[in-house]
């Protein structure tokens, strides 16, 4: 062997390692721990939606080369031969793949602008009509709702006895104020007698629901506000996707032969 090719084996044996290892992150115990498993464990964070930051790669290799060490002693432990491990291991190795079904189905059927705009205009559809912004007061006794009313009509403010009187935590501190919602987003009760009022108008005797008794104060009315579709566009895709996701789950069940008698 001459000089040149002794030289040429000994640059080899220097560059064959340095390029196995830049594969690797480590070696542990002769056993190489490949970077591909910093990138997995990225990956799955980002999956499940914690940001991805600059010093989370040093936890990562940190991570993996732990697993390394604390799995090779599992296996010299004989671990992998028990019932149990084989067990979660399966479970495991289902888990995977049905994640993995149903993000290929996603990926294949991704919701269209086309099919989120026809379901914004359905949704928006249905939520047309008058919005009517109210004060209330709530109390618990009818006696107490008529002498306000009384009050009220003497002079004095429906939003200062409101602070003072109502039992509806949720407005009394805005001085009653319920903002612009349609009648059915209340119970039945309350939503008629608010729509039977003209703008400035209070109704003249308690109403009674499920609640107590209330004085409402009709302050204004609207039709209803939708936002744009841009504005809602990711969310309403966002449901489609589940929803088609859904519907996947439902057919490949009802297209399964079983004797099994699913509870729901």
């Amino acid at each position: 062997m001459n000089l040149k090719s002794t030289v040429l084996l000994a640059a080899m044996a220097v560059i064959l390692p340095m390029g196995a290892y830049a594969q690797n992150i480590a070696i542990v115990n002769g056993k190489p721990v490949p970077k591909a498993r910093v990138s997995m464990l990225m990956q799955q964070a980002s999956r499940n939606g914690q940001p991805v930051a600059p010093e989370m790669e040093a936890r990562a290799k940190d991570e993996v080369v732990l697993r390394e060490i604390f799995a090779q002693e599992a296996e010299k432990k004989g671990i992998p031969a028990t019932a149990d491990y084989k067990a979660q291991l399966e479970l495991l190795r289902q888990t995977v793949l049905i994640r993995e079904l149903f993000a290929d189905y996603q990926k294949k059927n991704p919701v269209t602008d086309a099919e989120a705009k026809a379901e914004y205009d359905k949704v928006k559809a249905s939520s047309s009509g008058t919005e009517y912004r109210a004060r209330h007061i709530l109390v618990e006794k009818e006696e107490d709702a008529k002498r306000l009313i009384a009050e009220i009509k003497a002079g004095a403010k429906f939003e200062d006895l409101a602070k003072k009187n109502s039992k509806d935590p949720g407005s009394a501190e805005n001085g009653g104020d319920l903002d612009f919602a349609k009648p059915d987003a209340y119970v039945p009760e309350f939503g008629q007698a608010m729509a039977a009022l003209k703008k400035g108008e209070m109704t003249q005797e308690p109403v009674k629901t499920q609640f107590g008794y209330h004085i409402i104060k009709l302050e204004d009315s609207r039709e209803a506000q939708f936002p744009a579709f841009d504005d809602v566009k990711a969310q309403l895709m966002q449901r489609l996707s589940q929803a088609k996701l859904q519907k996947y789950q439902e057919d490949l069940r009802a297209a399964a032969k079983t004797d099994y008698k699913f509870s729901q």
